[in-house]
């Protein structure tokens, strides 16, 4: 896997993947046209972030790489990596619960703010990724 050297890539499958920790200042790319979205990822060793048609998806304090990204109705799922453990905050529905599952364990149930963020931890660090997976209930 590794970082994302273009910032921002589709995969053969129809996800996304996004984010490049290695890079020493902050650097970004707007209009990435994915189906019929339009994304704009800023990344850097500090912070990853994500945005779909202007409206926030993904968040991770320090810089991380995500593979795989994919949204639904019910469900997000990727793959994370970085130098070290991350904060990363999700943009989902508004005051919902979801199961959160790290690498195929259930990390427990989580509540959306009123604002629709969900911020959870992920141990992190090698070359080594950890699956996170995201489900309404």
């Amino acid at each position: 896997m590794g970082v994302i050297s273009e910032l921002i890539r589709t995969e053969a499958n129809g996800s996304i993947s996004f984010g490049d920790y290695t890079l020493a200042s902050k650097t970004k790319k707007d209009n990435f046209k994915h189906g019929t979205d339009q994304y704009k990822v800023k990344t850097f060793r500090e912070i990853t972030k994500l945005e779909c048609n202007g409206i926030f998806v993904y968040e991770s304090v320090p810089g991380t790489a995500v593979n795989g990204l994919e949204i639904t109705e019910n469900e997000v799922s990727f793959q994370v990596e970085g130098p070290e453990d991350a904060e990363i905050t999700l943009g989902l529905s508004d005051s919902t619960e979801y199961e959160v599952f790290i690498n195929d364990e259930n990390a427990g149930t989580m509540k959306t703010n009123l604002g629709g963020k969900l911020t959870l931890s992920v141990e992190l660090g090698g070359d080594s990724h950890t699956a996170v997976r995201i489900v309404k209930k």
